[in-house]
């Protein structure tokens, strides 16, 4: 394998997690980013990276991953380029719609292929221990929580719907709430209760760099696989050897 950084492709990079991975890609030896896609550019290069408008997608430079934190109107294009270019796709944009999901596990056929609702660390470690625990307490009630600030569209959040298909997977029936105010980063409770007693599962994240670190170390790993739909959990957890 190269010692070269990987090539990063950053779409979505005016949102705020934009703006977390080209910061924080800066700071690693292992990528760079060679180009940054948002709706609409002001400035053609910041700090190094040339930026370009999603109307201009196609001209980007020669990447390795595509890392895409935009809007669901905004996925399609970028799956295509990747299938076209041979790239692999790191995609944490939430509120999918069903054929969207599809074309994600399509593309998988021709490139290694990672979509998830949180690329937290802690979440991916939240998440099998509610599928144990939803195993374990399957007649128990199961309650899932969630907030965030009151910009988040989506509602569950896509991070409590996964958390929720792990419970379901695992023979639990989940409910939801969700709640946004102020500017909450994400807290995601999931409840299981029982006659007399009651368990409960918390992560919160007091900062938006937690799922730009998780995105890129995904991102780095992905580029080592062959073509797939890859989870985080396995991805992350896996022997990177």
């Amino acid at each position: 394998m190269s010692d070269q950084p990987i090539r990063l492709l950053i779409h979505g990079a005016s949102g705020r997690m934009g703006r977390a991975l080209l910061r924080l890609c800066e700071g690693r030896d292992d990528c760079r980013a060679v180009a940054a896609v948002a709706r609409r550019v002001d400035q053609r290069v910041i700090d190094g990276v040339p930026h370009f408008a999603a109307a201009e997608l196609h001209g980007v430079p020669a990447f390795d991953v595509a890392v895409d934190f935009s809007l669901p109107d905004g996925l399609d294009r970028l799956l295509a380029l990747c299938v076209q270019r041979g790239a692999a796709l790191v995609s944490g944009t939430t509120g999918l719609s069903d054929e969207q999901q599809l074309a994600l596990t399509s593309a998988a056929e021709r490139i290694p292929v990672l979509w998830a609702a949180n690329y937290s660390l802690g979440v991916a470690v939240l998440d099998e221990l509610v599928e144990r625990a939803a195993r374990a307490l399957g007649d128990w009630d199961c309650d899932i929580v969630e907030a965030h600030h009151v910009h988040k569209q989506d509602a569950p959040s896509g991070t409590a719907l996964a958390l929720g298909e792990s419970a379901r997977r695992a023979g639990a029936a989940p409910r939801y709430a969700s709640l946004r105010a102020g500017d909450i980063v994400g807290e995601h409770t999931v409840q299981f209760s029982g006659i007399g007693e009651r368990i409960e599962l918390v992560h919160r994240a007091t900062s938006r760099d937690i799922f730009a670190r998780g995105a890129l170390a995904a991102a780095v790993r992905l580029t080592r696989q062959g073509p797939g739909r890859y989870g985080l959990r396995e991805l992350l957890f896996a022997d990177p050897g």
